[in-house]
């Protein structure tokens, strides 16, 4: 079983370098948790907005009441939906994913954009995604500060052992650390070699905050989307730079890909269904990239962020 190096952050706690991804893991869900924790994971990626909260605690019970792993050797983090931002909404969310997942805390608990909307109950739309029952995107008037000070109540109330921010840019967060009583301990942004972020990633660890990349593999996850400038773009997995690069070191363009990311201790939570593939993600672990190597591939950046809400919905310039 390949060793997966913890990263220490701002409160103390300490996570895996390398998780499980839980987005769009939609069939099967409690049997792929179970068989990631047989493989290895210990840091499951999730979200109310995924939908599949309740199934993947059914995994984590499985393989805790096998004796396979020890509720305190996992990190199960999960995320605030966009609306629930008001502050007398976020502790009954943040309660009701708990009873999904069938634990007593988060060990990380994000806002996941920084954008507040119209509140939907739950139990009229599950998950609500971004328009109401009317399906139109409205936005609520809950301030980021309103939102973080819920945030920090949860964290006083060891309901989440860490709290943190996704989606946010460099002025946003500047704002966010100049009142917040309990800073983010993490920052998790969209981040592969034709979006490196780099300064972002530079401010954020010069704050202390550590980085976590979602959609490593830049335009994989979208193609299936079908999303034109996904499918218009070509796959990292396919670039000849990554894969020289994969060739010289004996392993796969994902491989390099993760790589790129945990040499430079940010964190990577990518998502496999296929058991050869699950075990090739923590084996990317394995190895390390020369400095020439890591330039490299950043050099193929292209600002081309994918997840931008205006490209499928029309509005909310978040990344404007």
């Amino acid at each position: 079983m390949v060793n997966v190096p913890k990263v220490k952050l701002n409160n103390g706690n300490e996570i895996p370098l390398l998780g499980f991804g839980l987005w769009k893991v939609t069939e099967n869900t409690a049997d792929v948790v179970y068989n990631a924790i047989k493989a290895g994971y210990r840091l499951f990626d999730g979200a109310f907005d995924y939908g599949n909260e309740k199934e993947a605690g059914k995994g984590v019970k499985r393989a805790i009441d096998e004796g396979i792993v020890k509720r305190e050797e996992l990190t199960i983090v999960s995320k605030l939906w966009n609306t629930f931002h008001e502050k007398e909404r976020v502790e009954p969310i943040v309660r009701q994913q708990l009873e999904w997942w069938g634990l007593e805390y988060f060990d990380v608990f994000y806002v996941h954009f920084p954008v507040a909307l119209q509140y939907v109950d739950p139990k009229d739309s599950y998950p609500s995604g971004w328009q109401n029952l009317e399906g139109k995107v409205v936005q609520s008037k809950a301030t980021i500060q309103e939102t973080w000070t819920a945030m920090e109540h949860i964290a006083d109330l060891g309901l989440a052992k860490s709290i943190a921010v996704s989606n946010f840019q460099g002025a946003l967060l500047m704002d966010l650390l100049r009142y917040a009583r309990i800073r983010p301990a993490l920052l998790q942004v969209e981040i592969h070699p034709y979006l490196a972020q780099t300064e972002l990633v530079e401010y954020a660890q010069l704050e202390g905050i550590t980085v976590n990349a979602y959609s490593s593999f830049g335009p994989q996850s979208f193609i299936e989307l079908k999303w034109d400038k996904a499918t218009e773009c070509p796959p990292l997995f396919q670039h000849p730079v990554v894969g020289a690069i994969a060739e010289k070191h004996g392993k796969t363009a994902a491989q390099v890909l993760l790589r790129w990311s945990t040499q430079r201790n940010i964190i990577v939570i990518p998502k496999a269904t296929r058991a050869d593939l699950v075990l090739q993600n923590l084996e990317s672990l394995t190895f390390d990239l020369s400095p020439e190597e890591l330039k490299q591939i950043t050099a193929l950046n292209r600002n081309l962020r994918f997840n931008n809400p205006p490209d499928y919905l029309g509005v909310l310039h978040i990344f404007a």
